[in-house]
């Protein structure tokens, strides 16, 4: 149990996997939590993580704590546990931990994203319902982000061949969001997993959602945009995905509805379109035979989000992001990843007008 507080006590203090893996030649998980302000700061954590290591907000811990002993489908997984998703630990920011409520398994099993509008036209509905009751028939686990629309469609159509599904949240698990899924979430606890990095009693804030995108997408083999507008948080996702260097499908639709502008975006910019399910299955067993799968992974060219070139372009004044865009070299869409990003890994931080650099001594 004591190896669980030290890790409640980071995770609450906004550590991640990617700060523990550079922190380990320091020290162990149990001596970070001992090291003085001063020291930890010399680590190269922020101010605000060294003081809430130093002084942790134990009733957030004591809450998780309970939360853990209410019931045997309830567990915490941590970074190094062998259960922690493999797939998730290769992503920039993987989670420190996982608060998990059903069959924390699932989450190494081979999985598929499908994502999309919350207000899904009626045939995006059946083919999100249609594609993940097939996808789970070919062996897949079913992950989405439980929202109105596509994802719970998504979810009631892997539970409806009683296959296994993953609900990734944008808050604590002793919440639901929407109240509406309160009966998915339910039937999801029992035939798949709930799934957050955030504590039970976190509620859902608007801030949190881009982040879970990224665990949906850091799950999974790949992603199936269903439908999507042009700004829309699944299209964070499948960017999410590429970053990743997974692979992204996307279902087309008419050119006169909004909801495929961003499916059609997507499939412009290399996404595979996708009409049906064996378009998927085809993809992976064509690179699965012929090894290109691997070979594009080796010469992988997917900037270094955390690279000194893209950092030395944010500054102690705030900077917009296009500006940083034009300086890196980079696109406006990727610019905006990476320091979603590196917000999370606390090397940068939004203010008015833009980005400022996070400096640690």
């Amino acid at each position: 149990m004591d190896d669980i507080l030290n890790y409640l006590v980071l995770a609450q203090a906004g550590i991640n996997g990617y700060h523990l893996q550079r922190l380990a030649s320091h020290c162990t998980a149990a001596e970070l939590c001992q090291q003085p302000v001063s020291t930890l700061r010399q680590m190269g954590l922020t101010e605000r993580q060294a003081i809430a290591i130093r002084q942790p907000d134990m009733r957030l811990v004591q809450q998780a704590e309970s939360w853990l002993k209410q019931s045997p489908l309830h567990q915490l997984i941590c970074y190094q546990d062998r259960l922690y998703p493999p797939l998730l630990k290769q992503t920039r920011q993987p989670p420190l931990v996982l608060f998990v409520a059903g069959n924390a398994a699932l989450l190494s099993q081979p999985q598929i994203a499908i994502v999309g509008s919350r207000q899904p036209s009626p045939t995006g509905k059946q083919t999100a319902y249609q594609f993940a009751a097939e996808l789970v028939r070919q062996g897949y686990v079913i992950t989405s982000g439980m929202a109105r629309g596509i994802d719970s469609c998504a979810h009631q159509g892997a539970l409806s061949v009683e296959g296994p599904t993953i609900a990734v949240l944008g808050h604590g698990l002793s919440r639901i969001y929407p109240k509406s899924n309160q009966a998915l979430a339910g039937q999801i606890m029992q035939q798949g997993a709930l799934v957050s990095e955030y504590f039970p009693a976190v509620e859902a804030r608007p801030a949190h959602f881009p982040q879970r995108n990224r665990i949906v997408a850091g799950l999974a083999r790949g992603t199936l945009v269903v439908e999507a507008a042009l700004k829309s948080g699944s299209l964070i996702s499948a960017h999410l995905a590429v970053e990743a260097n997974r692979d992204v499908f996307a279902i087309p639709g008419s050119i006169y509805h909004p909801q495929s502008a961003g499916c059609h975006a997507l499939i412009q910019q290399g996404a595979k379109l996708t009409t049906c399910v064996a378009d998927i299955l085809e993809e992976w067993t064509f690179f699965a035979k012929s090894g290109l799968k691997q070979q594009q992974s080796e010469k992988n060219s997917t900037p270094d989000l955390f690279d000194d070139s893209l950092l030395a372009n944010v500054g102690d004044e705030a900077t917009a992001v296009d500006q940083i865009a034009e300086r890196s070299g980079l696109s406006v869409a990727d610019t905006t990843i990476a320091l979603l990003q590196l917000e999370l890994a606390g090397l940068v931080a939004v203010v008015p007008g833009g980005y400022i650099r996070v400096r640690s001594t």
